[in-house]
């Protein structure tokens, strides 16, 4: 039961043997010129605001370090993310966002990235990161071993969270679905109406997680600036 229930996470659509699931993860490519030769419409309008504001929350999350462009990244990144969750709302679309393949492979190249600018560049900024101002001399020995720990353990922390959500109310979606042909009419009703508030939550998750995946990955760097 268990395989079949998460046999739906993966990807099945091929041909040739070459995976065609993971092609959803590129659609929102062949969105981005259509800003340039199309009419400003009100979706474009509302998306531009979107994108403004998160452009000035990350610059003055990163301080300094935002006011070299390098906020394109996160607005990137947040934009990505945000497209693959909702792709995965609609049937039969591989949610790729549900896989550590992807989520790993975001965070775990930005922490690298963070750090390897951090040591050696800011090497004594690092060293006095691992111990917190005013920690008594006797604690200091095991403050270094957990801020060492917290830092290592920052780009699984990234992609497990953003895979467990998506997972999670795919999983919930999944198991109330195929209760539906057993259930009388009075309570496919009722199932129905669920499905319609599990699928507006997810929506909000999908909005949320994208958002607290590039907000964290703005902190972790803006900690070794």
């Amino acid at each position: 039961m268990m395989t079949n229930l998460f046999s739906v996470f993966d990807p099945s659509s091929s041909i040739f043997n070459l995976s065609l699931n993971w092609l959803s993860t590129f659609l929102g490519i062949l969105m981005i010129p259509s800003m340039y030769w199309l009419m400003p419409s009100r979706y474009h309008i509302f998306w531009n605001n979107i994108l403004l504001t998160l452009h000035k929350e990350f610059k003055n999350l990163l301080g300094p370090l935002g006011a070299n462009g390098s906020t394109f990244i996160f607005v990137s990144l947040f934009s990505m993310i945000l497209f693959n969750n909702f792709m995965g709302l609609f049937p039969y679309i591989f949610t790729s966002t549900s896989h550590l393949t992807l989520t790993l492979t975001l965070a775990l190249p930005l922490w690298l990235c963070f750090m390897l600018f951090g040591w050696i560049n800011n090497t004594q900024h690092m060293f006095a990161h691992l111990v917190p101002q005013g920690t008594p001399a006797i604690l200091m020995p095991f403050m270094v071993c957990i801020e060492t720990i917290s830092n290592i353990i920052r780009p699984g922390t990234l992609a497990v969270r953003l895979t467990a959500n998506m997972i999670a109310g795919h999983l919930l979606l999944t198991l109330l679905g195929n209760t539906g042909p057993s259930l009388s009419s009075i309570l496919l009703g009722f199932l129905l109406i669920t499905q319609i508030a599990l699928l507006v939550l997810e929506s909000a998750v999908a909005m949320i997680q994208s958002y607290v995946f590039a907000v964290l990955s703005t902190l972790y760097s803006s900690e070794v600036n």
